[in-house]
């Protein structure tokens, strides 16, 4: 009885990792609105039925796989930042490690122009503040407690500098030149620089 349990359990999981990773490479590649729920469980092997039972519908399937998303960011900001022990040196890799991940067209189409747009705007943003900006908070925080950045607020600080590497993101995904990462990633760096005491 129980290995059948787990059977089903397992096969559940599978099934729900075949919608999140099908429906994550058709949005990336065509955009939420071009996709239909029929081609999305005709590519991962599944009926209408299986998907509705794991999703309310493809929005909900859309933020799954945002979520999912902005996990594996935050995961690549995360391991860039504890690569340094010093606190301004992880800041820095992680807000850079942050600009190059979005340079990933998929993580581009779904994070930064699909995501607001299909949510709205206002559940995009709480998403972003739960999990990017969250770190960013702590990370300002801390230099902020140790005289690294003068005392001030932390929350306009985040939401400016957020803004900045989100904008920052969108236009690098409609550049054309190869050398707009690194001019956007020596911007950061002054940009960042800049909030250091003497």
């Amino acid at each position: 009885m129980r290995s059948a349990m787990g059977i089903r359990a397992k096969q559940r999981e599978q099934t729900r990792q075949a919608l999140l990773r099908e429906s994550r490479r058709l949005f990336a590649g065509s955009g939420y609105g071009a996709v239909g729920l029929t081609e999305i469980v005709q590519a991962a092997g599944v009926t209408k039925g299986a998907l509705y039972h794991h999703f309310n519908g493809k929005a909900d399937l859309f933020r799954a796989v945002l979520e999912e998303m902005q996990q594996e960011v935050g995961r690549r900001v995360a391991a860039a930042a504890d690569a340094y022990d010093d606190p301004w040196t992880q800041l820095n890799a992680g807000c850079q490690e942050f600009l190059a991940a979005t340079t990933d067209p998929d993580i581009q189409r779904v994070l930064l122009v699909d995501g607001p747009a299909v949510l709205g705007w206002s559940q995009w943003r709480a998403m972003d503040e739960a999990t990017s900006a969250r770190h960013l908070a702590d990370a300002l925080s801390s230099l902020i407690a140790a005289r690294i950045i003068a005392p001030q607020p932390v929350a306009p600080l985040v939401h400016l500098l957020s803004g900045a590497m989100n904008e920052a993101a969108l236009w690098l995904a409609s550049s054309t030149h190869p050398e707009d990462l690194g001019d956007t990633k020596a911007a950061l760096t002054q940009l960042l620089q800049a909030l250091r005491t003497a």
